[in-house]
């Protein structure tokens, strides 16, 4: 009897230790799916509360688009913007990349928005995620980034594909640095 919870204990160690492990490392971004057509939401409008303007996803198409979800009072979305604001300093070409941060707390409306990105000097897009985008980001990939902790994001590469970036944790600039550098080289 003693040797069997030993086992056991010991199998849990080792499956606590590499969950850990594998939490501490960014894996390869993973493809959301294969089909060639465009999603919906690359069309719906959305407007950008620092300037005002509407965009939509595919305003940005032959580029790399990264998009994340968040919320203000979002203490992990905040570490993962400061790694995003790094990295723009950190890519040749920041030029080919979109970055877009999408509200998707219904308690939340576009002048807390604006304050919270103008307070940290983030220049990127800000915007309240319509409805429609926050059910497309659901229902197509996964229900986890509509929950901010887990520091969701994916990105859209020049062709239109999408990728999930791992979550539950901050993607750190040099490594997302690393997995859009392909992407960003590609033409």
């Amino acid at each position: 009897m003693h040797i069997r919870s030993s086992i056991g204990v010991s199998a849990a160690a080792v499956i606590l230790i590499s969950l850990i492990l594998s939490a501490c490392s960014v894996s390869a971004p993973v493809p959301t799916g294969s089909t060639t057509a465009k999603p919906d939401w690359f069309n719906i409008k959305m407007t950008d509360v620092r300037t005002g303007q509407t965009f939509t996803v595919n305003d940005y198409a032959g580029k790399v688009v990264l998009v994340e979800t968040m919320a203000t009072w979002c203490i992990t979305c905040i570490e993962q913007q400061v790694e995003v604001k790094k990295l723009e300093g950190q890519i040749s070409n920041p030029k080919d990349l979109a970055v877009i941060s999408l509200d998707t707390d219904l308690n939340e409306d576009a002048a807390t928005l604006k304050e919270y990105a103008n307070s940290y000097g983030f220049d990127w897009h800000f915007a309240i995620s319509p409805m429609e985008v926050d059910r497309a980001l659901g229902n197509l990939y996964s229900a986890e980034y509509l929950n901010p902790p887990l520091a969701p994001m994916l990105f859209v590469d020049r062709h239109g594909s999408v990728y999930s970036l791992p979550f539950g944790m901050v993607k750190k600039a040099t490594a997302l640095q690393d997995t859009l550098a392909p992407h960003l080289a590609a033409q």
